[in-house]
């Protein structure tokens, strides 16, 4: 028979209205028939709606990593509630009868099992053929000019800002920033839009004084972003080839958009990975006009924290599944990573899940760092690159989570060594005030995900804990 959990079907609904609903379904009762086929690929069911008629609906599981759901309402949500809660009373326990395949659902079978033979047929004619893919060489080094142009035009209002002065800047400068934003669009260069929005964000604010050493940062990094994009353009027009990046993250500074395709052409997919999301949060990012779904995980075959990151636009945000916590191990044939540092960012296309067992959080504890000073060492090295991530996440083991004289929450290693763990500025959520309602065994001999920042002013880095772990037991303070 099929194995889900209640965490896989929630992964599937669209948003946490769906789960609701889907669930009010089951506690309702609306379910008149229950089924499920003999080889247990296929549960299907009648749900009584607000017609005359009921629904059909049902979740084929011929791939279990991509298991269609289909009904008969005329909901425009996907899945809709009907064939979620058909999920949830199987979960549940309800009784499923045993029943013969629909003859509707082995009709669209046979179609989709041909359109899955026509792809790979194509894909194997593709890899026959052994061409590589063709390159619009012309085209992308006018783009690469472009590029080129466009950081000049970025530099030249940039050097102007620090030599007026953050103090001088006034509403008529502000203009000329937004409008110097708009003009990078036209020069290929989407991540300079961003940066330089992020900066008129923080000039913007009420009480500009309180955050000109972040504005301050935000120019360095753009400063950087100029120097570095114009070496890289300008040595990849004297590559033959015009070939992207794979090893950091300039390419995505300078705009380009990662296939997946592209990612493992170049090796950077992963077979059979599992991974334990240790933290969520979503948040507005108004400089990218997005809303962003950010997950960590820990990944049990190398041991590294990833990031996965998902974009919503603000005039799409409601067309597109908001993502959220999970629970569970999740299960993928393939794993995609981006080019970067540490923290990468991960994709996959589909999943299966089960539930977290003590062998696997055995495996996180393992992957935690005892020694402050090699943790520290290695966060140093990674917020050396200008265009790294400034918020670099670490699994550490704390010998004892204590408060010192001052009243200031630190954590220590064996030897003593010190963390001080305040809330970073990096999704302005603080974490630190919920440490004195933390249990006591779970202060002591733990393993915790933070997140580091080096404070600008005190010159001094520090943690904000995000989640702790003890044994089997987890506690996530960002969710």
């Amino acid at each position: 028979m099929i194995e889900i959990t209640e965490g896989f079907v929630d992964a599937l609904a669209p948003n946490a209205s769906a789960i609701k609903n889907a669930q009010g379904l089951v506690k309702k009762r609306s379910f008149v028939q229950l089924y499920h086929s003999s080889d247990g690929t296929l549960l299907f069911g009648e749900c009584s709606g607000s017609g005359k008629s009921n629904y059909a609906c049902s979740a084929d599981f011929m791939d279990a990593e991509k298991p269609i759901l289909r009904c008969s309402c005329p909901s425009r949500q996907f899945p809709c509630k009907h064939s979620l809660g058909l999920l949830y009373a199987y979960v549940g326990g309800q009784t499923f009868a045993q029943a013969d395949i629909p003859e509707d659902i082995l009709v669209k079978r046979e179609k989709a099992e041909q359109r899955e033979q026509k792809k790979q047929q194509a894909a194997d004619d593709e890899g026959s053929k052994q061409k590589p893919k063709k390159v619009n060489k012309s085209a992308l080094k006018k783009k690469i000019q472009a590029q080129l142009e466009g950081l000049d035009v970025l530099e030249k209002l940039t050097l102007s800002l620090i030599r007026s002065g953050l103090g001088t800047i006034d509403k008529s400068v502000l203009k000329t920033m937004k409008e110097h934003v708009k003009q990078l669009g036209n020069y290929y260069l989407s991540g300079a839009q961003i940066e330089l929005r992020r900066l008129i964000l923080l000039l913007e604010h009420e009480e500009r004084e309180s955050v000109y050493t972040q504005a301050v940062e935000q120019l360095t990094q753009i400063h950087a972003f100029i120097k570095k994009g114009r070496a890289h353009l300008l040595a990849k027009l004297e590559d033959p080839a015009l070939a992207l990046d794979h090893e950091s993250s300039i390419e995505e500074w300078l705009g380009h958009a990662w296939q997946l395709a592209e990612l493992k052409e170049a090796g950077l997919v992963s077979e059979q990975a599992e991974l334990i999301q240790l933290a969520f949060l979503s948040y507005d990012d108004q400089a990218r006009q997005e809303y962003v779904d950010l997950g960590f995980w820990f990944d049990k075959a190398s041991g590294e924290v990833h990031r996965t990151l998902q974009y919503r636009p603000y005039k799409a945000a409601k067309f597109i599944k908001e993502d959220d916590s999970f629970f569970e191990v999740a299960q993928m044939s393939e794993l995609y990573r981006y080019p970067g540092d540490m923290n990468r960012r991960v994709r996959w296309e589909a999943m299966t899940s089960r539930p977290i067992e003590e062998q696997d959080l055995d495996v996180v504890h393992k992957n935690a760092r005892h020694s402050y000073t090699d943790a520290v060492k290695l966060v140093k090295n990674q917020l050396k690159n200008a265009l790294g991530d400034r918020h670099p996440v670490l699994l550490v083991h704390a010998h004892q989570v204590r408060q010192n004289e001052e009243g200031q929450f630190v954590s220590l290693d064996e030897t003593g060594q010190q963390l001080m763990l305040y809330d970073t500025d990096g999704f302005n959520r603080g974490t630190v005030s919920l440490l004195p309602y933390m249990p006591e065994h779970m202060l002591n001999d733990v393993t915790m995900l933070v997140m580091f920042e080096h404070q600008q002013d005190s010159g001094r880095l520090t943690a904000q804990p995000l989640t702790i772990i003890k044994g089997t037991e987890m506690i996530r303070l960002l969710y």
